[in-house]
């Protein structure tokens, strides 16, 4: 481990996690004009979307509903997952069918936080959680204790998932499990969870999960501000993962990484140990999944075991194989046209919607090996 930790930070030493300066190295990230498109697409998703949705009169053609706007923060949660699969798979070869898990943990994290929030206006106005109350529990698990604080659950966020990545990867990298023998050990992994969750003995609501939120941090869920707000905070999210995973993949250590994929062999046999680096990038995405999960549950207003379910997981595995595996934008671009359609389609006609999907990956993956983003790009990032 120790030698490990020297190759590490000997890689970074002149890339652009290293000691360059900031501009120069964001500069190398991405032509002016990408800069432009993204900067700009930020701009319109944190500040014109709440503007629209608070300053323009419910009348008014440019006014944007309160379902768009939680429409919207949904899906970009969802392209924040997205993102952080492409780091895993796109870069580093490693296709997880259980990144749900990840993301469901995150938001079971944040949701124990919003259900302590509601104190007593419950339905039972107790001070326990309506679901303790309904099954009869007395006082609260010792895991829930002090989930009524933010600060812990706000890092309870990130370390379960990232934790419970780390000791799984460890053993499975360690022994080197790889290819789709790691996929579907990823995958019993969240339907274990999900199975677990879905008991009530286990304290985390059974089948019906967390629900009925009231406020986050004193403001009302429901308010219109407090949506906006969380729909901005989203977004940033989102941004500043995109701009992290690039500085890491153009990094030496992510041109590691595209080794590792590429011939993990070869580079075990030029000194490198890919255990390290395949761990420290799993356990990474799992942090991003939570943090996302996070951000969902207030504006969905609810999480459950379904969330977990190994056919979500397949599900990002498809987002980012439809927009372009290996190129970070690809990925964003590929949640949002899903889940759009998605969203469209549920309501027109629903019953079709898996036929869609199922036909939809078999286009891409028949005839357009780099995804929609590759439509619009001849070289690789």
């Amino acid at each position: 481990m120790a030698t490990m930790a020297r190759r590490l930070l000997g890689l970074g030493g002149d890339s652009s996690l290293g000691r360059v300066q900031l501009a120069p190295a964001l500069r190398l990230l991405y032509p002016p004009r990408t800069w432009s498109i993204l900067i700009g697409g930020y701009l319109v998703l944190a500040l014109l979307v709440p503007i629209l949705n608070l300053a323009i009169p419910a009348g008014s053609v440019l006014h944007l509903s309160d379902y768009a706007v939680s429409l919207g923060g949904k899906i970009l949660c969802y392209a924040t997952v997205a993102l952080a699969m492409d780091l895993v798979w796109g870069y580093a070869g490693i296709l997880s069918l259980g990144h749900g898990l990840f993301f469901a943990l995150g938001g079971y994290a944040m949701g124990m936080y919003l259900m302590r929030a509601i104190g007593t206006d419950g339905v039972y106005g107790s001070t326990l959680p309506d679901f303790m109350v309904f099954l009869d529990w007395k006082e609260l698990p010792w895991y829930w204790h002090g989930s009524d604080r933010f600060l812990q659950q706000a890092a309870l966020v990130v370390i379960a998932p990232a934790l419970l990545a780390f000791v799984f990867g460890w053993f499975a990298f360690r022994s080197r499990i790889r290819g789709v023998y790691f996929a579907i050990i990823t995958q019993a992994l969240t339907f274990a969870f999900m199975l677990l969750f879905f008991r009530n003995q286990t304290g985390f609501g059974g089948n019906n999960g967390f629900t009925d939120f009231k406020r986050i941090l004193g403001f009302p869920l429901a308010s219109p501000r407090t949506r906006a707000a969380l729909f901005a905070l989203s977004a940033t999210l989102l941004f500043a993962a995109l701009i992290g995973c690039r500085l890491l993949v153009r990094s030496k250590f992510g041109r590691v990484l595209t080794a590792i994929r590429d011939a993990e062999d070869r580079v075990r046999f030029c000194g490198y140990d890919p255990v390290g680096f395949k761990l420290f990038v799993w356990t990474l995405s799992a942090a991003i999944c939570g943090i996302a999960g996070a951000l969902y549950v207030p504006q969905v207003g609810i999480i459950n075991p379904s969330e977990m379910s190994p056919a979500n997981s397949v599900e990002i595995a498809i987002w980012v194989a439809v927009g372009g595996r290996g190129t970070l934008l690809g990925p964003v671009l590929g949640a949002a046209l899903i889940n759009g359609a998605k969203s469209w389609l549920t309501v027109a006609a629903p019953d079709l919607w898996l036929y869609v999907l199922g036909l939809l990956f078999i286009v891409v993956t028949r005839w357009l090996p780099k995804g929609v983003l590759g439509l619009f790009r001849r070289e690789e990032p």
